[in-house]
């Protein structure tokens, strides 16, 4: 009770009240939050469809591997100057995890372009905080990992696989097994950038050997080597597969209720 008005405080909404929103009763609600912030920022800025980007956060413009953060660069400037000319809702915007290395490159890129660009960024020991290049308003902060990765599969058309390790890995083979068990209800676009690099980390050929996988597997993606390759690829695949098909230029972004991209 207040000693000066004699009035017994009001208990706070549930929903402002901190100390309840970070029990683990309140986990669904915590993951909700996670899915539908995303979808209001996405929808406010008419954001349709994305470009994934992924690739190590360890490799520096100036450092060994300095060629691929240069060429992710130059890529996604290529990709966002190209999807700046298309009409509607912004298309194929360059979307990747929001830390540094090849995050940073990409982003970066399509800042060059003068487009949007999106990060999803999430607490790692390399990456702890986002990257100066991100467009702000799509700065996006995750605590759950598999909120996240929703995020950059359910608007994504199109991955790009730069060199990198773990993350790299669990990301790319994640939406190819998505796409190879046709639980995306999309065609997608996927790009191994770096042919030498992903040849001597993975020996796709001896997974088709061992039965592990089906030959026509390997058509699932495509090797590049260069940006204007890459980028060849990007417009001329997502051309066929959505500008060209009907896919209406001028459709908002989906909704909760009609979106069928994800099973």
């Amino acid at each position: 009770m207040d000693e000066l008005t004699g009035l017994v405080p009001r208990p706070p909404l549930a929903y402002k009240d901190d100390d309840f929103l970070r029990r683990s009763e309140a986990r669904p609600v915590r993951i909700l939050a996670e899915y539908l912030s995303p979808l209001s920022d996405f929808r406010h800025h008419k954001i349709r469809d994305t470009i994934a980007f992924f690739g190590s956060a360890r490799i520096m413009e100036m450092g060994g591997m300095g060629r691929y953060y240069r060429e992710a660069r130059e890529l996604a400037r290529l990709v966002t100057n190209w999807s700046e000319t298309l009409p509607g809702p912004r298309r194929f915007v360059v979307c990747t995890g929001g830390g540094p290395g090849i995050m940073e490159a990409a982003n970066r890129g399509a800042q060059d372009a003068g487009g949007k660009t999106i990060g999803l960024n999430i607490g790692l020991p390399f990456e702890q905080q986002p990257n100066p290049f991100i467009t702000p308003e799509l700065s996006m902060e995750f605590h759950y990992f598999f909120m996240r990765k929703f995020w950059f599969a359910y608007p994504a058309k199109a991955l790009i696989a730069f060199p990198g390790g773990f993350g790299t890995f669990d990301e790319l083979f994640e939406i190819l097994t998505l796409v190879q068990t046709q639980k995306l209800l999309k065609p997608m676009v996927l790009i191994l950038y770096g042919t030498e690099f992903w040849k001597e980390v993975v020996n796709f050929d001896a997974l088709v050997k061992h039965g592990m996988i089906s030959p026509s597997d390997l058509n699932l993606f495509q090797f590049a080597d260069d940006p204007q390759s890459a980028f060849e690829i990007l417009r001329d695949g997502l051309t066929e597969m959505y500008l060209k098909k009907g896919d209406r230029k001028d459709a908002p972004p989906p909704t909760p209720e009609v979106a069928k991209t994800v099973r």
